[in-house]
C-alpha cells in the first residue's frame, strides 16, 4: 500500500464575501489522496477550485470545513505550519513574485538560510539545485536579465534547495513561451523521477497533463474525473462538456473515429498517432 503525501477529507473552503452576500464555495466536499512520489495533474477551468485546493497543501488557506493532511500533519493546527511548509514547497505562475535577490545564487540560498542551515550546507544545496535545473552557469547572473523560463527554473531551484518532499506548481508555465514551457516541464519531470518528490501540477495545458501519473479534473469545487491520462482524455465529449480541451492529437483521433475511420480514441502523442495511421495502411 502506497504511503500518502496528501489526504483531503470532506474538504470545504468558502471565500468570505461582504455582509450582504453568502460566502462563495470554492471547494465543496473534496475527498482526495495523493501518493508519495506521484506526479499528479489537476485540471479545471477558471473558477473550478484547483488553485484554491493548491493553496491548502502548504496551508496558505485553512479549510472552512473538513481536513487536509500533508505528510500526516493536519494543516488546521497552527503548530504544524512550519513543518508543513518545509514538507510542501510551492511555485506560482509569475516567477518575478518569488525571486527576492539580485543574484541568482543568493536567491536560491534564501530558503535554506531561513531554515537556519550551516553556510557549508547552504552552498552545497544551492550548487546542487542550480545544476539540477540546468541553471548553474547562471549562478552569478541578475535574475531580471533572464528569460521567463530561466526565471521559473531559478524559482524551482529555490524550492529544491529546501529539500521538500512535495512541490505544488500552480500554473507555472502560464506566462511562458512554448520553449520556456518545455524547459520547465522537463525540469519538473526530472525532479519527480530523480528524487521521488511528489509533484502536484495545476495546469490548463493538456499536453503538459499527458506527462502525469494521474489526472484529477475539478468542476465547481468537486472532483468529476480521476484516472490515468489515457483514461481521462479518451472521454473527449465529457471533457468538452466540462469546458476543457484534450491534447490536439487525441482530438484528431476522436474526429477520425467519428468519421468512420478505425483508429484508437485514446492516442496521446504524435508518435502514437503516426503509428496508428501507419497501421491503417
Amino acid at each position: 500500500m502506497c504511503e500518502k503525501m496528501v489526504i483531503c477529507n470532506k474538504l470545504v473552503y468558502k471565500y468570505p464575501q461582504s455582509e450582504d452576500e453568502q460566502p462563495k464555495v470554492a471547494i465543496d466536499g473534496l475527498n482526495l489522496e495523493v501518493n508519495k512520489g506521484e506526479f499528479l495533474v489537476v485540471l479545471g477551468h477558471n473558477g473550478s477550485g484547483k488553485s484554491t485546493f493548491a493553496k491548502h497543501i502548504n496551508a496558505l488557506l485553512i479549510p472552512t470545513e473538513g481536513e487536509i493532511y500533508v505528510d500526516g500533519l493536519v494543516t488546521s493546527e497552527e503548530s504544524n505550519l512550519w513543518n508543513i511548509r518545509n514538507v510542501a514547497g510551492m511555485v506560482f505562475q509569475n516567477p518575478d513574485n518569488q525571486i527576492v535577490a539580485t543574484i541568482v545564487e543568493e536567491d536560491v540560498a534564501f530558503g535554506p538560510e531561513n531554515l537556519g542551515l550551516e553556510p557549508k550546507e547552504i552552498r552545497k544545496r544551492v550548487d546542487e539545485s542550480l545544476k539540477n535545473v540546468g541553471m548553474y552557469d547562471y549562478r552569478k547572473h541578475a535574475p531580471h536579465l533572464l528569460s521567463g523560463g530561466q526565471k521559473q527554473r531559478v524559482a524551482i531551484a529555490g524550492i529544491l534547495a529546501m529539500m521538500p518532499k512535495c512541490i505544488v506548481f500552480d500554473e507555472p508555465t502560464a506566462m511562458l513561451d512554448p520553449f520556456g514551457r518545455k524547459e520547465v516541464i522537463r525540469t519538473i519531470k526530472e525532479i519527480n523521477k530523480k528524487y521521488g518528490i511528489t509533484i502536484i501540477l495545476i495546469t490548463h495545458n493538456m499536453e503538459e497533463a499527458v506527462e502525469a501519473d494521474r489526472i484529477v479534473v475539478m468542476d465547481n469545487g468537486k472532483i468529476v474525473m480521476n484516472g490515468k491520462p489515457r483514461e481521462i482524455f479518451r472521454e473527449v465529449s465529457l471533457m468538452k462538456k466540462i469546458g476543457l480541451d484534450v491534447p490536439q492529437v487525441t482530438e484528431l483521433a476522436y474526429e477520425l473515429k467519428q468519421s468512420g475511420i478505425n483508429i484508437e480514441s485514446d492516442i496521446l502523442t504524435i508518435n502514437e498517432m503516426v503509428n496508428a495511421l501507419c497501421q491503417l495502411k
